[in-house]
């Protein structure tokens, strides 16, 4: 089958398969890797689950948080945690806007109800903070607060941007999506392409998952031997095995990555060459 032939929501779902099936990337669950409390399974079960809420953003039939909110709903029936938050929040507007131009536009149109949709979508996830701020989501009253400030989801983006770069592609046009989508069509095409794009994007950009969990010095590390597993000075399974050994999971670089196979899907790119 072409991908011309698949829908937004099939589409969406090709891309977070090959994200997760591809190997190895260096600390993220894989075919060949699980976590003790996160498995393969967990990931693929979310993927097939989310599918009325990625067809309902294929179709832009509700708000951008209320179909964030139902994605996670539906996909955290398991007990692996967050497989897929950042993930969603990248495709959902992509999705709803039939790529990268229009999806700018869906994010600066999104209202008030859309920040409260999504914060009760985070509520339902375990996703690490750097700290408290005065938007926390563990508060009672963040939702009063939201309504209050009138921020909508766009805001709250903006407001997070300088610490999570899921959230900093709602407010730089998608770039680092696009670029990394290029990317992927250079690197040709299939599972080892998107295993080189994954080395190349966690060779160039702290992960900010990981700087979240480990701090700024132990993301610049996984940089560095990124890079040298590119110069062909690092053996990439050894430094495959250490980040699992380490627990360390570059969780928003695997969300860059999907958004930017489902972008490179749209466009014709060839995952089963």
């Amino acid at each position: 089958m072409n991908p011309g032939e698949l829908n937004r929501a099939e589409l969406a779902q090709l891309a977070m398969m090959l994200e997760v099936s591809a190997y190895p990337k260096p600390g993220n669950v894989d075919r060949c890797h699980d976590y003790p409390d996160t498995r393969l399974e967990h990931f693929l079960a979310s993927i097939i689950l989310a599918r009325p809420a990625l067809q309902r953003a294929g179709e832009a039939s509700a708000g951008v948080g209320e179909i964030i909110y139902e994605a996670v709903d539906l996909s955290s029936v398991h007990s692996g945690g967050n497989t897929h938050f950042g993930a969603f929040i990248l495709l959902v507007p992509l999705m709803m806007g039939g790529g990268i131009s229009g999806a700018t536009r869906v994010v600066h149109e999104t209202t008030v109800d859309d920040a409260v949709d999504f914060y009760r979508a985070f509520g339902k996830t375990k996703v690490r903070v750097l700290s408290r701020d005065e938007l926390d989501v563990n508060d009672p009253e963040v939702y009063e607060e939201l309504r209050r400030r009138g921020m909508n989801l766009y805001d709250v983006m903006l407001h997070s941007a300088s610490n999570d770069m899921v959230a900093r592609e709602w407010v730089n046009g998608f770039a680092l999506t696009r670029r990394t989508a290029d990317r992927l069509w250079e690197e040709g095409c299939g599972r080892d392409s998107i295993v080189k794009t994954f080395l190349w994007l966690l060779s160039v950009e702290p992960d900010t998952f990981v700087i979240k969990k480990h701090g700024q010095d132990t993301a610049w590390e996984v940089m560095t031997k990124a890079m040298e597993v590119r110069e062909g000075l690092r053996d990439l399974e050894t430094f495959d095995a250490e980040c699992i050994r380490k627990r360390i999971n570059p969780g928003s670089i695997a969300d860059i990555i999907i958004a930017s196979i489902y972008v490179a899907l749209c466009e014709g790119w060839q995952w089963d060459c």
